[in-house]
């Protein structure tokens, strides 16, 4: 395909990828001209997009054009949802939600006008990407589809909401749900890795970072590569339909990961109703007015359509979410309305060092989150991030709502972001996270919990966490293929820590014969959940047996069921070496003997291997892979559901992986294990699988000579599709 003079200017002015790249002037090209005109797509191997563009507006009309190519109405449905109008496309079941989105959408309308001028041109140039990819494909979508996507929309996904979910958990331990209280379940198995070592700890004298979160794997990872000539040059995860949302990865000059980190957010507070006044509430001795919104939505109604209006009542002090016995219970949420995550983002994709990529934390617009940050100067930091209250008196947690009937009962403030837990540059040169609290990030440095407001997470340090400690906290030096092989450690944690105990308990139980061999089969079983290893089926379907036991869903509570299981439980005394041991070694021989019938019958034999259970499943490709829950203490973080067939396969956990060392220009590796495309019919659908199976990352494709190494096509959005019309 031949270039145009305006093509081959954009790859001149790009072949300089160093810092003084990244600050040189803007390359006065005009702007007149339409967006599909300003960037220029190249795909390398595995369909990975490598965007140029001359402004912000055209690369991320560009980002949005691959998207639709890849997942088509998949960005258009987020879309819609913004807009809070998914029920007049799919039905009342969507009423919930549009009512919720109604009220972000109204929030992104009346702060469209302040976001800065680059994000405007970001919202605007995505919503018309989206545009322009309808009007050259009508026949992808349904008939209500139309090209009439705006920034709004774009800005819409960025509204912070107020986390319902967390109010709803508080108002049944509130009891105002008690009738519908839900069941403690195990805790969600949602979250990431992150590492992150000095140039002390490398072969290379570089530093190095591992970003590595865990999502379902319908979660929307894309992998991209945006550079604007003088303004920007980042490779990372783009989500699909976002133009920028927690993304992580790497410029020039830096890089960062990110780990969830669930900071308390929301304050309930009980307010005493008025008595004398309807829809008024007594505060500061003052009879003070409720303010009632009520919002219609339509709903698809067979062939036509429905009305639904909802009334909605706040306060100054936030939303109202329930009243009853006198009270007034609202929710006072950090960050609620903030309209500014993307734009902070950007400005530290466009960081140049540690002090930009800080004074971009600053902005505060993220709300949560660590983040684990490496740099070509040799700095590694540790963020643990959060818009969290300073309060003025004691939480209620998620146990109780805190009495309020002045101003000086409710918080009014953050926590300053100098007092944020925060390491840099530790002794022993590394960094680390798996959503565990920030109080180990660095095990020669650990944070004191006393330093900090009791809002804050005490300590606590999972197998997961420890799983990874073990891996790093030494005095080894590691290349950045050693952090590759190091990152795929499928070792169970959890069975160094009670398979002696239970070989024990079962042996000490006169087992039947059957039953002998199978304990037998858990002596030799080598702790790994690798695809060929033999044990971890079984030792797992035990372990689960032994921590519910024969328990009804209603009386059982993962949490205490899980310190109980331990004779040792976690403690702060021995972080790194507890919990251990088997608390009820009858139960666990009892446990034992039933999880070797139950794996026989599920799987044909109790000493399948865990390759022969656990597959990956992708339109024709059925493979085994390996992994398993970060609460058994994998670093290799797998989840599964159940097949037809009774097979597990792979829903989540591992996904997409990128380890970056900071050189001269950065060198990097890859994967995503879903594929760049959800669409069967694409090439990049499932071509990752296999490596990502095998333990193997790809080279990832940052400078000029490297896209062009590894080019597969190249294209203006919709120019092939154009010339053949």
């Amino acid at each position: 395909m031949a270039r145009s003079s305006r093509t081959a200017h954009l790859w001149a002015i790009a072949l300089p990828l160093t810092a003084s790249y990244l600050l040189s002037p803007t390359n006065g090209l005009t702007q007149t001209e339409p967006y599909d005109q300003r960037v220029e797509i190249r795909r390398t191997a595995y369909g990975v997009p490598h965007i140029l563009a001359e402004d912000l507006g055209a690369a991320f009309f560009g980002l949005a054009y691959c998207h639709l190519e890849d997942y088509g109405e998949f960005v258009i449905r987020g879309l819609i949802e913004t807009r809070g109008e998914l029920a007049r496309y799919f039905g009342p079941d969507s009423l919930d939600a549009d009512f919720r989105n109604r009220q972000t959408y109204a929030r992104a309308q009346e702060t469209y006008h302040l976001l800065d001028p680059e994000i405007r041109e970001v919202f605007q140039g995505y919503a018309a990407g989206v545009n322009h990819y309808i009007e050259l494909h009508p026949e992808e979508f349904p008939d209500w589809v139309k090209p009439k996507f705006t920034g709004h929309d774009v800005a819409a996904h960025w509204i912070e909401p107020i986390r319902w979910g967390v109010v709803r958990n508080v108002l049944r331990r509130l009891a105002v749900e008690r009738a519908n209280a839900a069941v403690p379940e195990e805790p969600t198995q949602e979250g990431s890795n992150a590492w992150a070592f000095a140039p002390s700890r490398t072969k290379s004298g570089k530093a190095i970072l591992l970003r590595n979160p865990h999502l379902n794997w319908d979660a929307g990872y894309y992998e991209a590569h945006i550079t604007v000539p003088g303004l920007l040059n980042f490779y990372g995860d783009f989500r699909v339909g976002y133009p920028l949302y927690f993304n992580g990865g790497f410029n020039q000059d830096l890089g960062w990961a990110t780990t969830n980190n669930g900071p308390d957010l929301e304050e309930i507070y009980a307010l005493q109703i008025d008595p004398e006044r309807p829809d008024h509430y007594l505060f500061d001795g003052a009879s003070v007015p409720l303010r009632r919104e009520t919002i219609t939505v339509e709903f698809k109604n067979g062939e036509g359509l429905g009305r639904e209006t909802r009334e909605f009542w706040h306060t100054p002090l936030g939303p109202v979410v329930e009243r009853r016995d006198g009270k007034i219970y609202i929710v006072r949420a950090a960050g609620n309305g903030e309209y500014r995550a993307a734009h902070q983002f950007l400005r530290m994709m466009k960081a140049t060092n540690l002090e930009e990529w800080r004074d971009a934390m600053r902005m505060r617009a993220q709300l949560g989150s660590n983040f684990t940050y490496a740099d070509r100067e040799g700095n590694i930091f540790y963020l643990w991030n959060a818009t969290i209250p300073s309060l003025p008196r004691p939480s209620g947690g998620d146990t109780a709502a805190v009495p309020a009937t002045v101003s000086a009962d409710v918080w009014t403030t953050i926590v300053d972001f100098e007092s944020l837990p925060q390491v840099r540059n530790p002794r022993g040169g590394y960094l680390h996270n798996e959503n565990d609290p920030f109080h180990y990030s660095n095990l020669n440095q650990p944070l004191d919990p006393d330093d900090f407001p009791a809002n804050f997470p005490q300590p606590d340090l999972g197998l997961r966490s420890q799983h990874s400690l073990q891996l790093i906290h030494n005095n080894r030096k590691f290349s950045l293929e050693d952090i590759v092989e190091l990152k795929h450690s499928q070792r169970m944690l959890l069975a160094d820590r009670v398979k002696d105990d239970l070989l024990v308990a079962v042996r000490g139980s006169a087992p039947e014969p059957e039953v002998a061999s199978a304990i037998d089969l858990i002596a030799s079983w080598d702790n790994t959940v690798a695809p060929d290893s033999r044990g971890g089926v079984l030792f797992e379907i035990w372990f689960r047996r032994y921590l519910r036991g024969d328990q009804p869903d209603e009386s059982f509570d993962f949490g205490d069921a899980w310190d109980a299981a331990f004779q040792n439980p976690w403690s702060t005394d021995e972080p790194t070496n507890t919990p251990r041991g088997l608390s009820d070694p009858q139960r666990a021989a009892v446990a034992f003997a039933w999880a070797v019938q139950e794996t026989k019958k599920r799987f044909g034999s109790w000493d399948v291997s865990w390759g022969d259970v656990h597959r990956i499943r992708m339109g024709d490709l059925d493979i085994p892979v390996g992994g398993c829950s970060g609460l058994l203490g994998c670093f290799r973080v797998m989840w599964f559901e159940e097949a037809e067939d009774g097979k597990l396969t792979a829903a989540g956990g591992d996904g997409w992986v990128l380890a970056v060392e900071f050189g001269k220009q950065p060198r990097a590796f890859s994967v995503l294990a879903y594929g760049q495309s959800s669409k069967e019919e694409s090439p990049h659908f499932n071509d990752q699988a296999e490596m990502f199976a095998r333990h193997e990352l790809k080279r990832v494709a940052f400078t000029e000579h490297e896209i062009e190494a590894q080019l597969i096509r190249r294209y203006r959005p919709g120019e092939e599709l154009q010339r053949d019309r």
